[in-house]
């Protein structure tokens, strides 16, 4: 099964792609959907659409898993931030996967075994279990341990009653 982790961000969205069959994880792609910062925030969330498309249409992903929203100092970019994760949730919901949320300390503590670990670990976790990784950006790297996170959570109870609920949604 092909799963997308998508880290969002305005300037750059990181992206990755990882297979899971059973405990066993594969490095499938990673890489940045990038939006130019002379156009509109309008013109730049489209481009973040158009190229998580792409994406989806290219590897044809079963799932996804985007990062939530930790709040800034600053509002403004607080609201920038949360409207490209709006993007990042919609895109692969609209081509039908189901779409998972974590926590940034989740991530980190599925990975490191520590909320609080450092980019550094993290990495160094995302190389360990994806052999032959070798990721774009700190971006991808943010994405491809969201994935990884998916991975091992997607069998929880409460995803599958997230699932369920959002089965039971559109069934109305």
């Amino acid at each position: 099964m092909k799963l997308l982790g998508i880290d969002p961000g305005l300037r750059n969205t990181g992206w990755g792609i990882i297979s899971s069959d059973g405990n066993r994880l594969t490095y499938v792609s990673d890489g940045v959907v990038k939006s130019d910062a002379k156009l509109s925030l309008a013109e730049r969330l489209v481009q973040l659409h158009d190229g998580l498309a792409q994406i989806i249409e290219e590897f044809q992903p079963e799932e996804a898993a985007v990062e939530e929203t930790f709040v800034n100092v600053n509002p403004a970019s607080t609201l920038k931030l949360g409207q490209a994760r709006g993007i990042a949730l919609f895109v692969p919901s609209k081509f039908g996967l189901p779409v998972a949320e974590y926590s940034p300390n989740l991530v980190k503590k599925s990975l490191v075994g520590s909320g609080h670990a450092a980019k550094e670990q993290v990495q160094m976790m995302i190389n360990t279990l994806l052999p032959g990784c070798n990721f774009q950006s700190a971006d991808s790297a943010d994405a491809l341990a969201i994935a990884i996170c998916h991975a091992h959570h997607r069998g929880s109870a409460s995803y599958q009653a997230q699932i369920q609920s959002k089965v039971m949604e559109a069934a109305k």
